[in-house]
Order: C-alpha cells, then structure tokens, then sequence
C-alpha cells in the first residue's frame, strides 16, 4: 500500500461553495494508492499518518492539476499565411471559403504517418504539462477520411501512453466538409462520419463525439444525425457552437444532455437555459477569440446567472488558437472575458474536469478523487492568472509520483 503526506502547502482544493478558493492555510495532503485520504488543515491530520513518508513544500501554493478541456493538439503542418491575412483584413470565414482554414490543415494531416503526427504533437503536449496540465483532451478531425481520423485518434491515444497524463479522445468527423464532399454534407455524414464513429468505438479509441455547427461546417439537422448515433453508441456529445453565428447548436447539444458547448460568443438566451437544465458545461476559448480578434464576448453574466458551468481551455489549434498555454488562457479569460481569478481557475480545473465527464475522478483535492496536484511558487492563487508568460510550476504530482 503506497501511503504519503504533502506538508507545508496552503491548500487551493477548489471545492465549490465556501471560501474563496477552498483555500486552506498550513494544510495537508494525505495519499493512498494514488487516491486522497485526506484534505484539509495539517493540524487535523488523521491518526496514523505520521509515520508515511512525506515532502514539505516549504508554504507552497497547492492546487488541482490543470485539464484541458478542448484541444487539437495532433495535426499537420501550420497556419501562419493564413495569420498574415487576417491582419490584412481577411475573416475567418473568407480564409475558409478560399480554401484556406480547416482544410488546408486537412491536406498537411493527411500526409503524415501516425509515428510523424504523435512527434509533431509532443512538444505542444509538453507546453502543457510543463504547466501543470495532467489531463488534456484531443479532438481528431484533421483527417475527414475514416483511415484518417481513426491514425489521429490513434496518434492521441499514444500521447498518454509516451507521457504521464490522462488523455481523453475526441472523434471530431463533423469538422468540415473535405473537398471531395463539397456540397454534400449528408453524404459525407453517411459515407464517413457514421462508419468512422462505428469503427473508433470498436477500436475503443473514442470518449466523446463532437462537432461544429455552423454555417460553413454542418447545420443543426446535420449535427442532430451526428448526435443520434452517437446516442445509439452510448458515447457522450459535446459541440462547437455559436462561435460565429447562433444557428441554435448549444440548444441541440443540450437536448442530447451534452457534456458541453464551446466557443459560444453568439449564444443566446434560450441556449443560456437549454444548457442550464441539461448541466452542460460552457467551454470558454479565449485564445480563438484573440486569435480572430472577435468582438463578440459570450454572455458571461448570463451563463453566471443561470448557473451553468463555466471552463475554460486552450483550444490548441493550427488555425484559430495557436496556443499552448493553460497559464495565458487563465489571463485571457479575465482580461477579455472577465471572469474572476476564481472563475478561471476553477474553470481550468473542477469545471473542466466536469466538461469531460470526470467530476466526480479529478479537478478538486478532496477525499476519494485522483492525488493529481500541482505545486506553484506563488503566494495566492490569483497570481495564476495574473502574470503574463511567466510559470511559476515547482512540481506536478500525479497519483504517488511526486
């Protein structure tokens, strides 16, 4: 039995309700097994813990480790004509319409070996547990072929094996509509993301089914045939909506009980308690946001006053969010989003996690859930999303390894 203790830390367990933070001063971590035992005040440490062997972090700030809740880490190639023309004026749907945006990063996927896309993705991997992340979520649908969409799932699911954190695959089919499908939006959901949904389930390389609901990607009806099988598999859902338009796709996600919707800057009213009653997460993208210099903010005090989850996520992309900072999207969430240090922390954290269906597994240190920890040299939790391009990350502890 692998028992130890995690002293002299001022404990930012992210617990909901309470005080700010669950912050606890002089605190304690107790691990068994990989799992906490206890939480709280080191003073009130159970009895017969004070023979486990331990580290003192010398009054450290612990917290949860990061999620990133939203990524598309593995791919091919890059983007960055595409960032020149932007700057001269050109918008995200006229670079995609020219052929440009998703489908240019298709051609480059498609070239690449499943060995080349796992090396291309390591280093963006790395960005982000070098800053706490241990669990990240990676979205396929670069690929838009069967083949190629089960080579990046496959690529994904080799990432969590090369390094310790948990990754949890996305199927992503319902991205864009490749060249050889323009036009032909049912036959591609026909011809290639149902079957390619069937095989990744078989293969037992798919946690979610996702897509983008927009009018240079799929409509609602063409998504509600995506999500209906989806729902035949048992797989859970979750979806891109609203970012450029509100076709209405939140209210879709949440009539399958979504595990989220993301991007959200056009959400309105009626998606704001759609996804309310259904539980859904809001998983805000601030680097997509800063990326395409968009100025319509997503109902931030709405989702608030409706009580709907809200997380936040790098987006990690070649096109719209080249970013692989957890830490600068916690700065962008407040600085362009105004959220609270609390908000975005937590949404980094205990409401991430629950936008990958693992809430009740991690994203808050308490008794029960996964000892996955992260150790800042800083002296309250809001200088994490305070400082710009600055890590100040001392340790990650996942499970016993500390």
């Amino acid at each position: 039995m692998a028992r130890q203790i995690i002293t002299g830390i001022r404990l930012a367990a992210m617990t909901a309700g309470g005080v700010p933070y669950g912050l606890v001063e002089d605190a304690a971590v107790a691990v068994e097994d990989g799992r906490i035992a206890f939480a709280g005040e080191r003073a009130a440490l159970p009895q017969g813990w004070s023979d486990a062997p331990g580290q003192d972090f010398g009054g450290r700030l612990a917290t949860p480790a990061f999620v990133d809740c939203h990524t598309h880490i593995v791919h091919g190639g890059h983007r960055a004509r595409e960032f020149e023309m932007r700057l001269q004026g050109a918008s995200y749907e006229e670079v995609a319409r020219a052929g440009g945006g998703i489908v240019s990063t298709v051609s480059a996927t498609r070239e690449l070996s499943e060995d080349a896309l796992v090396a291309g993705a390591l280093p963006r991997l790395d960005a982000l547990i070098a800053e706490g992340v241990a669990t990240v979520e990676i979205k396929s649908g670069y690929g838009l072929t069967v083949a190629d969409e089960l080579k990046m799932l496959r690529a994904a699911r080799r990432l969590g094996l090369l390094r310790p954190v948990r990754v949890k695959t996305t199927y992503l089919a319902a991205h864009a509509l490749p060249p050889e499908y323009k036009g032909q939006a049912n036959a591609y959901i026909d011809d290639v993301v149902l079957p390619g949904m069937d095989a990744a389930h078989e293969e037992g390389l798919v946690d979610a089914v996702d897509g983008f609901c927009e009018g240079i990607a799929f409509s609602p009806d063409e998504m509600a045939r995506v999500f209906d099988h989806a729902d035949k598999l048992g797989l859970p859902v979750k979806l891109h909506a609203e970012q450029l338009s509100n076709l209405g796709g939140a209210r879709l996600a949440a009539s399958h009980g979504a595990l989220s919707a993301d991007h959200l800057e056009y959400l309105d009213e009626d998606g704001v308690a759609a996804m309310a009653r259904a539980g859904s997460v809001a998983v805000l993208l601030p680097g997509a946001f800063y990326t395409l210099r968009e100025t319509q903010l997503p109902p931030v005090d709405a989702l608030r006053r409706a009580g709907v989850p809200i997380a936040v996520a790098t987006d990690c992309n070649p096109g719209s969010s080249p970013l692989a900072s957890l830490l600068l999207t916690l700065n962008m969430a407040c600085t362009l989003f105004r959220l609270t240090p609390e908000e975005a922390l937590a949404g980094a954290t205990r409401e991430a996690a629950r936008a990958l269906g693992l809430a009740g597994e991690i994203g808050t240190i308490e008794p029960g859930k996964r000892a996955e920890l992260a150790i800042w040299d800083v002296e309250h939790p809001a200088e994490l999303a305070y400082r710009i391009g600055f890590n100040p990350l001392h340790r990650r502890i996942v499970g016993d390894a500390a």
